[in-house]
Formats: structure tokens, C-alpha cells, sequence
């Protein structure tokens, strides 16, 4: 979502940044004509399908059908939300990220301070780490490596209820930053004492690599409880934060599965082992929140849990999460470990190797699916086949519209006997009611013509006489030509980007992405005949539209007249030339 980001600096950075060398950075590109093209860092391939256009400022993959402006890319392939997008290319040009307060009535706060307060935290607790023998023996106990410690930043919260604010609460500034990152409590006197004390320390990153919150351990299985996480605050919401997905991100250029288990040192056991794939939820059930970003770190995610009651339990929720989010191309597995292991005490006993293994045998979404719903239900029996029905209807009817939900449809069918009968998805209704972006139309013609050139706009002057014409998609041509002419020297990425929280914004990345045959001139004759086809079009319609209201005989004078300038304009001959 663009946020606060007025509309006027996406298009200044967008003007400025160019997006083969934002791409170049990232991926090698190789000069192919007019355009770059490279092997797509989206989907594996061998032979390259991915293109740039300088002119339209504008990436598509031929292969997996990825597409978009600098931003965009920015956003996939370093998986940042749009404003962390806007802010990494802002950076590279110079540029200071403004807000504005659009909706709300203030600008989006400034948290610089609470990030810095985090960092120095993480700092202090870093360098409390070598004082304490006993923090240094569980370490070397775990298995821990000097590199590991370093790259997870571990630490050590000593005893006491004040070595933080001692360090860096030292005003009353300072001591409001410590309560709003959530790193001191208050007694019921209201006193101020540290939250983490006796704990080995965690810095939970967030997706740009910046210290948003602590994970704490004990050291002794007596004390409780075990972890103790930060609270919420205004940078840490639990539910939608994964930890070491920034070490996940670093550690891999390109993603194919990530792994999702339950405890901070299962993550770093694993990532020391050279399996640097794993992420943890934060002391929470997997929610919407956590499944949409491990899917757009990698198209295959497998939640790893314990094999008892609790364990299934939570991978039932991680189930439940997924499925609105399995769209094409995605894949879910669930891994689930014999009694009394865990990712850590595996990886020890069968090393990389092993725990790969277990990792490339994970059983598929849909048979721990089938397989959960069916395993207290007679299928012998009429009855347990309905019951398995009536259990996997609503849940198979949250999968995105595809080749997975019509197949997980079949095979309930194959399972019960019962057809699956799941409701329409909502979007391929969408699809059906907008014909402009799914037939080639002329106005679908003249809007990928705009989009490929849009100076053209400059040769149309207002009113649009084509406005009259009752097809989809003309308003929307109407509005990008008084766009453009309201800012001349708009490239096609900074136009398509202006509709980016609006429904058209699919549609015109599609038009943006096909391609557009001829040389500019060509290109530029064919827009201006594909207007005046329209307004021809436009006039036909009218023409019909008054002549079969005359046949009933409720034309008013003012339409008579139209009607015969209509039909006289019709069969009046074209005047000679000069």
C-alpha cells in the first residue's frame, strides 16, 4: 500500500531511478536489441524469458508472467513492502522519503528513535554475553559457534532490575523510549525495572535487517516461563513478524522452500548446520499474516511441529492459514518429528543431510489434509463419506480459484462420492464481468498504444468525442490522457503506478506487459485511427439508439434534428481533395 507517500514523489523517484540499473544490481542483464533480458529471478528456467524495456521503465517475464515497475521488482525480489520499497530505491538516488496525511489527520510518526534505542539494546546485551560463564557454557553446550552468535547478534540479560536503564534510560526521554519499545516494566508502584533479566537474548529483525524486538530464553528448565517475548509496541506486532527471516533472506539469492519451526534455537541449529532456511513464529499459532510472507519468500513452505496432540494441533492452524493463500505455484508440507525430537536434537544426530531428507519427504498440504479429516470417519460406511464431505467442503472452498482447488475438488469427489459443489470464486467472477481485460478490443488497443507511447496523448485535445461510446475501458482512456497531458514527460511505469491502489492497476500491467508491434510513427498512427474508429462507433450507436426510439414515437425535437444530421452526415459523399 502506498500509505502516506504522496502520489507527486512515486513519480519524481520513478522519473529518476532507472530500472535497469536497479535490476542490473540484482540480476546480470544482457543487452538484447532495445531491451535487457536475463534468466528470470522469480521461477527457475535455462533459457532467459525475462525482460526490461528502458522506454517503459517496465520489467515482464515471458515465462511466469512477473511484471511491473522499479518498485515492484524492488518489492519481489527483495520481498519489502511498498513503503520499504520507496525508501531502498529513494536512498540509492538521494531522495528523502515525504509523508503527507492523506486520510489521517497526522503524518506517520517517526520511529527513528525507537530503532536506534533497539540497536543499542541489542549492542549492550551483545557485550554482556562474554561477562557471564554460565551464558558462555549453555552456548558452547548448544553447539554454538562464534559466527552463529554473531550473525543472530545473541546476548545476555544480566541479573537485576536495571542494567538497561543504567545504560540507556539515563533521562526522561530516554526512559519513555525504553517503556515504548517495550523494554521496561512497571510495578504496581510504578516503578521502572527491566522486562528481560537472567535470559539469553534474541533480536527479533524486521524485514529491512533494523532490531524491532528480544526473544529471551532461561538457561534452567526450573525458572519460567521459558521464553519470554517483547510486547506489543509500535514496531512489533507478533502475528505478522517471522524470526531470522532477515538471516533467511541474506543467507539465500534465490528461495525454493523455507521451513517454519517452533523454537528460536531449532532455527539457529538449523541454520548453523547449513540449513539456512528456517524462520520461527514468535510464541503464536501460524496466522494469515505469517503464511502470506513465507510465500512470498519462496513458492514452498514447510511447517515443521512435534508429533504429539499440541504439535498437530498447531499445524492444523497453519492448514487453515495457508489455504486462502495457496494460489498457483504455491505449495504447503507438513514435516512432523518422532517423539521426543526436535529440529535442533535431529540435525545434531543426522546432520544436513538427514534433515534435508526429512525436509524433501515432508507429506503434501493435500494428503495431511485428507488424511486429518478422514482418519476418525468410517469410509467403509455412506455415512463417514458424507461426514468427510461436509468437513472438507468450507475448507476446500477457501482455495484461491486454480488448478490445486479443482483438483483437491476431485479428489473429495474420488474420497466421498460427493460432488464438491464450492461456490464460484469471487475473483474469477470479477474476470468475467470485465470484458476489457480479456478481449482485444479497440479501446484495450488504444490504452496499450497510450501505455507503450505516452506523449501521444499530446496529439488528442479535449473533449474526447470518443467519450460517447458505450464500451468498457473508455472512461479509464479519458483519464489516462488528461493525466498525461496534465504531466508532460510521464514514462509508462510512473503513469501504470498512479492506478496502483485502484482495480484497473491488474489490467494495465497486462497492457503494459504485451507488446506493441511497428516503429514509433506506426505505433502513433494506429492510436490516432483507433480514436476515430471509436467516434465512428460512437456515432453508430447514437444513430441506432435514435432510430429505434422514433420507431415508438418519443422523439422530442431536439433528437429529430440529431437523427437527420445523423443519417444525412451517413450518406453524404466525402468532399473531394485538394
Amino acid at each position: 500500500m502506498r500509505g502516506l507517500i504522496p502520489d507527486s514523489f512515486i513519480d519524481e523517484l520513478l522519473a529518476r531511478v532507472d530500472i535497469v540499473d536497479v535490476i542490473e544490481r540484482r540480476v546480470p542483464l544482457k543487452k538484447a536489441g532495445r531491451e535487457w533480458t536475463a534468466c528470470c529471478p522469480f521461477h527457475n528456467e535455462r533459457s532467459p524469458s525475462f525482460s526490461v524495456s528502458p522506454a517503459k521503465q517496465f520489467f515482464h517475464c515471458f515465462g511466469c508472467g512477473a511484471h511491473g515497475s522499479a518498485i515492484k521488482f524492488v518489492m519481489d525480489y527483495d520481498r519489502l513492502e511498498f513503503p520499504d520499497a520507496v525508501e531502498e530505491l529513494a536512498q540509492t538516488v538521494g531522495m528523502t522519503v515525504p509523508r503527507e496525511g492523506g486520510r489521517q489527520a497526522a503524518p506517520r510518526e517517526d520511529k527513528t528513535d525507537l530503532y536506534t534505542l533497539l540497536d543499542a539494546a541489542a549492542s549492550w546485551y551483545e557485550s554482556e554475553l562474554p561477562r557471564n560463564t554460565e551464558a558462555q557454557a549453555y552456548c558452547r553446550k548448544r553447539g554454538l559457534d562464534a559466527d552463529t552468535i554473531r550473525r543472530f547478534r545473541l546476548g545476555w540479560a544480566p541479573a537485576g532490575y536495571d542494567g538497561v536503564i543504567k545504560s540507556l534510560g539515563t533521562d526522561p526521554r530516554r526512559m519513555n523510549l525504553l517503556s515504548e519499545a517495550g523494554m521496561v516494566a512497571s510495578n504496581e508502584k510504578g516503578s521502572k525495572y527491566d522486562r528481560f533479566r537472567e535470559r539469553l537474548m534474541f533480536p527479533i529483525l524486521d524485514r529491512r535487517g533494523r532490531v524491532i524486538a528480544f526473544g529471551g530464553r532461561v538457561l534452567s528448565s526450573e525458572q519460567s516461563p521459558k521464553y519470554l517475548n517483547s510486547p506489543e509496541t509500535p514496531l512489533f506486532h507478533k502475528g505478522r513478524e517471522l524470526f531470522a527471516l532477515w538471516q533467511v533472506k541474506q543467507a539465500n539469492q534465490s528461495l525454493a522452500r523455507i521451513v517454519v519451526v517452533e523454537g528460536y534455537m531449532d532455527v539457529i541449529a538449523l541454520h548453523q548446520a547449513g540449513l539456512p532456511i528456517a524462520v520461527a513464529t514468535l510464541g503464536t499459532a501460524t496466522t494469515p499474516e505469517h503464511t502470506e510472507l513465507l510465500f512470498r519468500a519462496a513458492p514452498d513452505v514447510v511447517f515443521c511441529f512435534d508429533g504429539d496432540r499440541a504439535g498437530r494441533a498447531a499445524a492444523w492452524k497453519a492448514l487453515e492459514s495457508a489455504l486462502p493463500r495457496l494460489r498457483d505455484g504455491r505449495q504447503a508440507y507438513f514435516l512432523f518429528l518422532p517423539d521426543g525430537e526436535d529440529p535442533d536434537s535431529l540435525v545434531r544426530k543426522e546432520g544436513r543431510g538427514g534433515f534435508d531428507k526429512r525436509i524433501r519427504e515432508a507429506m503434501p498440504l493435500s494428503d495431511y489434509f485428507f488424511h486429518e479429516l478422514s482418519h476418525d470417519v468410517d469410509m467403509a460406511s455412506l455415512d463417514g463419506r458424507a461426514r468427510l464431505a461436509e468437513r472438507a467442503r468450507p475448507l476446500i472452498a477457501k482455495l484461491p480459484d486454480g488448478a490445486f482447488r479443482d483438483l483437491m475438488a476431485q479428489e473429495l469427489e474420488k474420497r466421498s462420492g460427493a460432488r464438491a459443489l464450492l461456490p464460484p470464486d469471487p475473483a474469477a467472477q470479477r474476470a468475467v464481468q470485465r470484458p476489457m481485460a480479456v478481449q482485444r478490443s479497440l479501446v484495450r488497443s488504444a490504452i496499450s498504444l497510450l501505455l507503450a507511447q505516452p506523449a501521444l496523448a499530446e496529439q488528442v485535445q479535449p473533449p474526447y468525442r470518443f467519450l460517447r461510446l458505450d464500451k468498457p475501458g473508455v472512461e479509464l482512456l479519458a483519464e489516462l490522457l488528461d493525466l498525461v497531458r496534465a504531466r508532460p514527460g510521464i514514462n509508462p511505469a510512473m503513469l501504470v503506478e498512479h492506478f496502483a491502489e485502484r482495480p484497473e492497476y491488474p489490467s494495465l500491467q497486462r497492457l503494459m506487459a504485451a507488446s506493441v508491434v511497428g516503429e514509433a510513427d506506426a505505433q502513433g498512427a494506429e492510436f490516432l485511427d483507433a480514436l476515430q474508429r471509436m467516434e465512428d462507433q460512437a456515432t453508430t450507436q447514437r444513430r441506432d439508439a435514435l432510430t429505434a426510439k422514433s420507431r415508438e414515437g418519443v422523439l422530442d425535437s431536439a433528437e429529430k434534428a440529431e437523427l437527420r444530421a445523423l443519417l444525412a452526415a451517413r450518406v453524404r459523399p466525402p468532399a473531394a481533395s485538394a
